[in-house]
């Protein structure tokens, strides 16, 4: 993965250290950049976590008028003090130069089992524009919903060789919606997406329907 910075006029770099070469890499950058006044900036020192290109895609079954979401365990959302099986949509990273578009398709079967028949692009998200490079081209996609079990998940998902432990849920669009609105999807980009289609759920099923 690359590490070096794009140049811009606004920007001066004096260090660019890498402190930790993981899967994704670590940097302590310090620079200064010009001000909105025009003059430079002190001296800062960010520390500057690489993860990449991501995609992600809510999928919706315009017959049904039905969502499919996913729950999975999140040991960061612990770290964060809050609970840590998030309800999500599907995402994932792209694969070095893979097109979003094809890396959402493998996630959603991989994740959720589901094939996607058409997508429509929502826009593209920085997710946490304090530290991390990492953005995500986000999608409503068109899928069958599932069948729901006698337990009330429409079944399971996730790679075994990632030990990958994800439940699928089916919810009337409305529903989920809802929930998004008041506050109850704590994941940025299931709730982005699920505000996106409360606004354009109409023209989304006019499309495919």
């Amino acid at each position: 993965m690359r590490t070096d910075l794009p140049e811009h006029p606004d920007l001066i770099v004096e260090a660019n250290d890498t402190v930790w070469q993981g899967r994704f890499p670590l940097q302590r950058v310090r620079f200064r950049q010009r001000r909105f006044d025009g003059t430079l900036s002190g001296p800062r020192t960010w520390e500057l976590w690489r993860r990449g290109r991501a995609a992600a895609l809510l999928p919706y079954d315009p017959t049904s008028d039905q969502v499919v979401l996913i729950q999975q365990w999140r040991l960061p959302v612990l770290a964060a003090g809050l609970d840590p099986v998030m309800t999500e949509i599907p995402a994932g990273l792209c694969d070095g130069d893979e097109a979003p578009e094809k890396a959402i398709v493998r996630e959603c079967r991989e994740e959720a089992g589901l094939e996607v028949r058409r997508m429509l692009p929502i826009g593209e998200f920085v997710l946490s524009a304090g530290g991390s490079d990492e953005t995500c081209r986000l999608y409503v996609g068109e899928v069958t919903a599932p069948a729901v079990g006698a337990d009330g998940s429409a079944g399971s998902g996730g790679l075994a060789t990632e030990n990958e432990d994800i439940r699928v849920l089916v919810q009337p669009a409305a529903a989920a919606i809802e929930h998004a609105v008041s506050g109850g999807i704590g994941n940025s980009v299931a709730a982005i997406a699920l505000l996106w289609l409360g606004l354009r759920r109409d023209w989304v099923r006019s499309q495919w329907t």
